[in-house]
């Protein structure tokens, strides 16, 4: 795939989506969260791009919504998506979720859509799921006792790209590697020259080092892992709860995760652990060890009667001679003893084994002393012993735990993709099921473009048909919302009382519209609907437009009319049909002109490839402007209850409502009864002394 042919990406952007690992791949399938790790990429941004790389493949030239009130829609449906997901990864990603005219991207998710209304979304599940999120690639990985040697410049850049995280020096030969072998516990030397150059020192010779770095610097491995510990121990929860057949083992993973702790450190091993408290123990040790033989040697002296003859005290101090050579002649068993007790001290307080052992029984020197003292030097020795033989156990282990777990990273990030995946289904599935949705049917183009005949025989054969049909989005309790039914073939007037309905019924017609659209599930117990190529809808206004935005409103309708700037191609590929709705068109200009100017609009835009609905309170005054019949459909009123409305919500087929203010009238006029007629003080009017009743019988006749 271009980077740059895909829409929005310039050569940055490229770069940037090149450093991925598989950028492709990510494109593909919608990957937010591993776009988003490019560099400079935001969360945002990169559902853009995805975005882009869907309408790429697809051919989508995009566009389908063509107002603001068709994109606030597709916000409010896509945050009811949104509010039913756990991890932020799922939120990102049905933002890559849009609607389109091109049947290819509708399918796609639709089968998608099919898969994910199957999903159970069980409480246990998306209780694991709240702990995964996206993986993380260590950025900061430094090792400092290892470095890399070369003599080649060539060499020496390959390997900083290679292997960053460890010091890669230039040497010209032998002497330079034994200096570097002085500073680094290991040198490794990445020329072939090199073989067979004795050097003191940890100075390995590995031409073919750079293709191995799991083995040269397993702390790579080890940190990511470190890093995403408990996303990976959540997404194989997910797993295991959802009953999804993981790609990998996952006790074999867990078993592997429990041996490495959040600093990347290798954790479990039982050598490992003893070497680390010896080092960490070995002072206090040696403190325990001398205190545990001088309080031995003490007591024996305290207890033991020595008496030295008067010549041999003499000979001693004329020799010289101070409390060693007494304690030599006098207690040197007692000494021996002591000492042995403080070497059995220090071999088992720190659990050395036997060649650690021998070392330490040196710290106590036999010769006798008192108090009896450590010989620092030995101690320093067995310090370093230790440390060596912890530093080796430790790297094996590493290099152990790194090759088991390098293999395993792959299907690592599918067991984390496919959990983050699952959030997205089950977001989908909760949606279906809260809101009572079906599977749009999408019905084929009609072979007549701009047919405007309605009735029976046009039922589902183009727009749209939509059997009990709810909006989530009104402001009241899903349950309390009343179903509606309503199917348009060609372009309609929608009429009706105030508050009864009619702009409910837009939004619903262009939720499901989205929805479908989107390839997704739709709140109705059925519909059936055309594959459009744009959506226009024109909310009602506030007040009477200025002369600027008029102008601006009837170019819009004249692009519709025309059939706007799209090629034929893209016509075809993304749905020739526009579907538009408009709410009260009359409020934009002069009560007077706007009769007129809707007639002119809906002539223009019969036998045109658009279906629409139009909302109006002029519905029979635009009908008899226009210069055809126009199909009228009413959102009739029942009539007044307690001074509410009784409303039928679904609109009634080639039939013009009643207003408001009629059926107050008409309740008026069927209940005022008779007026007391008095006198009218010799007034000669006709009606004078009619009753009320036959005032508002008179009123009623002008509807």
């Amino acid at each position: 795939m271009e980077l740059e042919a895909i829409p929005g990406v310039g050569s940055k952007t490229a770069t940037a989506l090149s450093e991925l690992d598989d950028p492709e791949r990510a494109l593909r399938t919608g990957d937010v969260a591993e776009l988003a790790s490019a560099p400079g990429i935001t969360e945002g941004r990169a559902a853009a791009i995805a975005r882009g790389a869907i309408r790429e493949r697809h051919g989508d030239p995009g566009g389908f919504l063509a107002t603001d009130r068709a994109k606030e829609l597709y916000r409010d449906a896509l945050g009811l998506l949104k509010d039913r997901t756990v991890t932020s990864y799922g939120d990102k990603r049905l933002e890559t979720l849009y609607p389109s005219g091109v049947e290819s991207r509708i399918q796609e998710v639709q089968e998608f859509a099919e898969r994910a209304v199957e999903r159970d979304p069980d409480p246990e599940v998306l209780d694991a799921l709240a702990d995964v999120e996206p993986l993380a690639e260590p950025r900061d990985v430094t090792v400092r006792d290892r470095c890399l040697a070369t003599a080649d410049a060539e060499r020496y850049s390959e390997a900083q790209r290679a292997i960053p995280e460890l010091t890669v020096e230039v040497v010209e030969d032998a002497r330079d590697l034994a200096d570097l072998a002085r500073g680094y516990s290991t040198v490794i030397a990445l020329d072939e020259a090199f073989a067979g150059v004795a050097v003191d020192g940890d100075v390995r010779v590995e031409p073919d080092a750079l293709e191995r770095p799991a083995e040269v610097v397993p702390e790579r491995v080890l940190a990511f892992y470190a890093s995403n510990r408990e996303c990976l121990q959540a997404a194989a929860r997910v797993h295991r709860v959802a009953g999804i057949d993981p790609p990998l083992d996952l006790d074999a993973l867990e078993s592997a995760l429990e041996r490495v702790n959040s600093e990347g450190t290798v954790v479990g091993d039982d050598e490992l652990d003893r070497l680390t408290r010896a080092i960490d123990d070995l002072d206090a040790a040696v403190s325990t060890a001398e205190s545990v033989a001088n309080d031995a040697l003490r007591t024996a002296i305290e207890e033991q009667d020595v008496t030295v003859e008067g010549s041999d005290l003499l000979s001693l101090v004329e020799q010289g001679a101070g409390v060693d050579s007494l304690l030599s002649r006098e207690l040197s068993d007692e000494h021996a003893e002591a000492v042995a007790q403080a070497r059995e001290e220090l071999i088992e307080s720190l659990e050395l084994d036997s060649g650690e052992a021998e070392v330490a029984r040196r710290a106590f020197p036999e010769e006798p002393t008192f108090p009896v003292e450590r010989d620092e030097e030995v101690v320093t020795r067995l310090r370093e012993d230790l440390q060596a033989a912890k530093d080796r156990r430790a790297a094996r282990r590493k290099r152990e735990l790194a090759a088991d777990l390098a293999d395993r990273r792959d299907d690592a990030e599918r067991l984390v993709r496919t959990a983050l995946e699952l959030d997205v289904e089950l977001a989908i599935a909760r949606f279906a099921a809260d809101f009572d949705c079906v599977m749009p049917e999408f019905v084929p183009e009609p072979s007549e473009s701009g047919d405007s005949t309605r009735g029976s025989s046009s039922r589902g054969a183009s727009g749209f048909d939509i059997s009990g049909g709810r909006s989530p989005l009104l402001d009241v309790a899903f349950e309390a919302v009343e179903p509606v039914d309503y199917d348009v073939s060609g372009v309609a007037l929608l009429s009706g009382v105030n508050s009864g309905g009619k702009t409910s019924t837009l939004d619903l017609v262009a939720l499901v519209t989205i929805l479908a659209h989107m390839g997704l599930p739709v709140p109705a117990e059925s519909v059936r609907i055309q594959r459009f190529g744009e959506l226009h809808y024109h909310a009602k206004t506030q007040g009477t437009l200025d002369a600027g935005a008029f102008e601006a409103t009837l170019r819009e309708f004249a692009g519709l009319a025309t059939g706007g700037t799209r090629t034929s191609s893209e016509d075809a590929d993304a749905g020739g049909n526009r579907l538009v709705l408009v709410d009260e068109l009359e409020s934009i200009t002069e009560p007077g002109a706007s009769a007129k100017i809707i007639a002119g609009i809906l002539e223009e835009l019969r036998g045109r490839d658009v279906t629409g609905v139009f909302v109006s309170h002029l519905a029979a005054e635009i009908r008899e402007m226009a210069d055809y019949d126009v199909p009228v459909d009413g959102i009739e009123a029942q009539g007044l209850e307690d001074g509410e409305l009784v409303v039928n919500r679904s609109p009634v087929k080639n039939h013009l409502a009643r207003s408001t203010p009629e059926l107050i009238v008409e309740k008026l006029a069927g209940g005022a009864g008779t007026a007391s007629n008095g006198s009218s003080g010799g007034r000669s009017d006709p009606r004078d002394g009619d009753s009320s009743e036959e005032f508002y019988d008179r009123l009623l006749e002008k509807f």
